[in-house]
């Protein structure tokens, strides 16, 4: 283990002491006094994919009353490749409707969040979706989340490809612990001596997130992950992946030691040698992170303190043989295609706007309902895609009429309409129930978009892809610093404005304005965009543009990036 030489973090204490992700915690789910956890146990919760919250549109009226935080949980399900069956579509609204505070979240990692589920229902919950023959097991914590995968139906051969990997990728590399079986399912307590064979007693330093992409697209943004998998084909026959590590989206206002950073594409894996990698990527982390400071503690930080160089020397050593030369490549975009997309063998397949992935019931977009509605009648599969949004895949021709005429019902086709910069935002959950929100996001999107849309259109811009990120803080759960604009929360109402990214993926954004509010942002803007208008190069994207015209400095680029 690295930073030995420094005292372990409390977290680590509490992983060490927990029998293996136990803790007390079934003990406080039968204490009828508190809507609440314990500290310690919330902190295990996570591995078990919940997290304990509380409403923070109402704490000052809770308190003023002298009663506690109106607590609930958050539940995150771990679904790796995002691909979901009609019935479990319905058993996981049944969820949000009966257990939950009626809606349904798409994260960025391809799955689903419910949230408002109080203390009492958090176990029937979390049944429920096993009974759904889904888990919720480290979908959060110091573990392999859950493994991410390109979303493309169109080419069949090639999605099955991406989402038998991630499947196995996510299953191989699944905590081992009974205790999720314990405590949720009424499993037979384990009696006598247990292991975890890949995590040890006190699992990995920090999250870790791996997502696999299939040129040319990286609706993934494979180089944001602590490891990224790029998936090398050719006339149709999977060659193997060229292997990024030490990709990673958080940081913290204020402290430079902490920063985004895109992953290094460190050489290429057959498919016969990549669970090997993986795991020995992941087993090298677990050995050399921080688990003295958790802000240092992801895979990005081991590698800039160690050396990139060190670092694979580590792992071929164990691999016991060294990776290939990475392979060509290239990616054309990161953002999904709307609409109907014709596949191979007649099927059909509609890509539908989600904004902010928030699956709710508010006005004429009936995004709940409609989905339900989806789910009796469609007879193929559900793709959540990184970006927030819902494929309804595998349509036979036929059924083409009655999918569209259900969109339209229920308000599902904005994207008919949307404009681009509408088409490619994302925003991150943030207030009222992250704790870590500094700034709202998903509430704030629907607020800003027509003031972004009206600027583009005064500048005859109104087609324009743009990438725009918000995140209601820096921890960078919307990957903000892949946006070509992006907002950052600071404090309510106040943003850092960030700006540069690429539309590929391939390259972070920089501060252009600190602490910033709405008005000071689009004041930033307007002459930027009207610059765009009258000087951009045919092609060009907004993020290319402004480092070209030198009105953002030329932020970082993927390290070690094999050109194609």
């Amino acid at each position: 283990m690295s930073d030995t030489a420094f005292p372990l973090s409390e977290m680590e204490r509490i992983k060490a002491a927990s029998r293996l992700l136990r803790g007390t915690i079934e003990e406080g789910l039968a204490d009828p006094i508190t809507g609440a956890i314990s500290d310690d146990d919330n902190k295990l919760l996570k591995f078990h994919g919940s997290y304990q919250q509380d409403d923070r549109d109402l704490r000052d009226e809770r308190r003023r009353q002298k009663l506690e935080p109106a607590y609930a949980f958050m539940i995150r399900a771990r679904l790796p490749g995002g691909v979901v069956t009609p019935a479990q579509w319905l058993a996981f609204d049944r969820i949000a409707t009966g257990h939950g505070n009626g809606s349904m979240r798409i994260t960025t990692r391809q799955t689903f969040q419910w949230h408002g589920v109080i203390k009492r229902r958090l176990k029937p919950t979390l049944r429920a979706i096993h009974d759904a023959l889904a888990t919720t097991i480290a979908a959060c914590g110091d573990v392999v989340r859950t493994v991410v995968s390109s979303a493309n139906p169109e080419v069949p051969d090639t999605h099955a490809l991406a989402y038998a990997w991630a499947a196995k990728l996510s299953e191989h590399l699944e905590p081992q612990t009974r205790a999720y079986h314990e405590i949720w399912l009424d499993g037979e307590k384990v009696s006598g001596e247990e292991h975890e064979p890949l995590y040890g007693p006190t699992y990995l330093p920090r999250k870790f997130k791996i997502g696999l992409a299939i040129p040319p697209l990286n609706d993934v943004d494979v180089f944001a992950q602590d490891l990224g998998l790029i998936a090398i084909i050719e006339d149709g026959e999977l060659f193997g992946f060229n292997v990024a590590i030490g990709g990673g989206m958080g940081a913290s206002h204020g402290d430079p030691t902490t920063y985004p950073r895109l992953a290094s594409v460190i050489g290429f894996a057959t498919p016969e040698q990549l669970i090997a990698v993986a795991e020995g990527v992941v087993a090298v982390q677990r050995d050399w992170g921080n688990r003295s400071e958790r802000k240092h503690a992801r895979l990005k930080y081991t590698l800039d303190h160690r050396g990139l160089d060190h670092f694979v020397a580590e792992l071929e050593s164990r691999l016991g043989f060294a990776l290939a030369p990475a392979r060509p490549q290239s990616f054309e975009h990161n953002g999904d295609r709307y609409g109907w997309v014709e596949g191979e063998g007649g099927r059909w397949h509609l890509t539908l706007l989600i904004e902010a992935g928030r699956l709710i019931d508010a006005g004429a977009v009936r995004s709940l309902s409609g989905l339900r509605e989806l789910a009796k009648v469609h007879t193929g599969t559900f793709r959540m895609t990184c970006n927030q949004n819902v494929i309804v895949a595998d349509v036979a021709a036929a059924d083409r009429a009655s999918i569209d005429a259900l969109v339209a019902e229920y308000g599902l086709d904005d994207y008919r309409k949307a404009r681009p910069i509408r088409r490619h935002a994302v925003a991150c959950v943030a207030l009222p129930t992250c704790g870590l929100a500094m700034a709202e996001s998903e509430r704030y999107l629907p607020e800003l978009l027509p003031k972004l849309e009206a600027q583009l259109d005064r500048h005859g811009l109104a087609d324009a892809p743009i990438l725009l990120r918000l995140s209601g803080c820096p921890n960078g759960c919307s990957r903000p610093y892949l946006g070509e604009i992006a907002l950052v929360g600071r404090a309510p109402g106040r943003y850092d404005l960030r700006l540069g990214a690429d539309f590929r993926g391939q390259r972070l954004n920089r501060i252009y304005r600190e602490n910033i509010d709405e008005a000071a942002i689009l004041a930033a803007l307007d002459p930027l965009f009207a610059r765009y208008a009258v000087e951009r190069e045919a092609g060009e994207g907004f993020g290319d543009f402004l480092v070209r015209s030198g009105e953002v400095s030329a932020p970082q680029k993927i390290p070690a990036q094999v050109s194609a």
